[in-house]
C-alpha cells in the first residue's frame, strides 16, 4: 500500500500550518509501513477519535474510525480490543481531552496493561473552543480562561504514565515527521499500553516552534537504556534546558485481555442466545 491509500474524500478543515497535519503524515506514513511489512492487515486497524481539533484525524484517515465523547477515546477502544484481539487498536486524544475528562480512562487503561496504542496530540491549549487553559499549559500562559496567564502547575504525561505502569512510554515531536513515524510503528508493534506524548504546535493559539525546537534531542541516540525504570523517570523530568523525545521505557508484561482471555476471540464465537448461558458461567 501508498500513503495516498490511506486519503478520504473528506474536506480537511484544519487551520492552514496546523501541526496535526504533520501528525496525520507519520500516522498514515507508519499504517503504510506496517501493512506493506505483513504486520498487519488494513482491515485490522481500527481507529479512534475523541473531541477537539485532533479528532478530525477520523475524517482524514480511511481506515476503520470510531468518534468518542470527550475525554472518552479508551473505554471504547478497551472494547474493542476485548472483542477482537487480531486488531490494532489505536486511540487518539487531546491534552484537554484525555489529561482532563479522560484522566481517570488513562490511569487504568495503563495500569491494567490494555493492548491498545494512545497517541496524544498536545499542544496544551484548547484550540477548537479557541484558547482555553489545559493540564499542560504552562505557567504564566495567558488564555481566554486565564487573562492574567495560567498559574496551575502543568501536568507531565510521562511521569504519570511512568508512576501507573505504563509498559511502554514515549515522547513524539510534530515536527520530526520520521522520528514520530517510527515511534508510531514502534508503538504499534509492542503489546501491551503503549503511549505517546506528541509535542504539537498550534500555530493559531499556541506557537511553541520557537520556544521548543532548538531544545529538543533524541534520547534513544544519546545512549539512553529503554529498560532502566529510573534513568526513564529522571529522563522524563527533563524541560527546562532540554527536551527529550523518543522511547523513554519499554517493558514486557502480560497484557489485560491475556489474562481475561487468553486466546480466544470473542467475535468469532456463536452468538449468545439467551442471557441465562452466560450468567451459568458465573453460578
Amino acid at each position: 500500500m501508498e500513503i495516498r491509500d490511506f486519503d478520504t474524500p473528506a474536506k480537511n478543515t484544519w487551520c492552514p500550518g496546523c501541526n496535526n497535519f504533520s501528525i496525520l503524515s507519520a500516522v498514515k506514513q507508519a499504517f503504510a509501513d506496517l501493512v506493506n511489512s505483513g504486520e498487519v492487515k488494513p482491515e485490522e486497524l481500527v481507529m479512534l477519535s475523541g473531541v477537539g481539533c485532533h479528532g478530525k484525524i477520523s475524517d482524514y484517515t480511511k481506515i476503520n474510525s470510531f468518534y468518542c465523547l470527550h475525554g472518552r477515546t479508551l473505554p471504547p477502544a478497551i472494547g474493542i480490543k476485548i472483542a477482537n484481539q487480531r486488531l490494532k487498536v489505536i486511540a487518539f486524544a487531546g491534552d484537554g481531552d484525555v489529561y482532563a475528562e479522560g484522566i481517570s480512562h488513562l490511569i487504568h487503561a495503563a495500569r491494567r496493561n490494555h493492548d491498545i496504542t494512545l497517541i496524544v496530540h498536545d499542544n496544551e491549549v484548547f484550540a477548537l473552543t479557541t484558547s482555553q487553559v489545559t493540564p499542560t499549559t504552562k505557567i504564566g500562559f495567558r488564555t481566554k480562561s486565564a487573562p492574567k496567564g495560567s498559574f496551575e502547575m502543568p501536568l507531565n504525561p510521562l511521569l504519570l504514565m511512568l508512576s501507573c505502569g505504563a509498559t511502554f512510554v514515549a515522547r513524539g515531536y510534530s515536527g520530526n515527521i520520521r522520528h514520530l513515524k517510527g515511534l508510531i510503528i514502534e508503538a504499534l508493534k509492542h503489546r501491551g499500553f503503549s503511549f505517546i506524548d506528541v509535542i504539537q504546535e498550534c500555530v493559531t493559539f499556541n506557537p511553541v516552534r520557537e520556544k521548543y525546537s532548538h531544545k529538543i534531542y533524541d534520547l534513544n541516540e544519546s545512549g539512553h537504556d529503554v529498560k532502566d525504570f529510573q534513568a526513564a523517570w529522571e529522563r522524563a523530568k527533563e524541560w527546562e534546558e532540554k527536551i527529550p523525545i523518543g522511547i523513554f521505557y519499554r517493558v514486557e508484561r502480560e497484557t489485560y485481555e491475556k489474562q481475561l482471555l487468553g486466546d480466544r476471540i470473542l467475535v468469532d464465537e456463536k452468538p449468545v442466545s439467551s442471557i441465562r448461558n452466560v450468567l451459568q458461567e458465573f453460578m
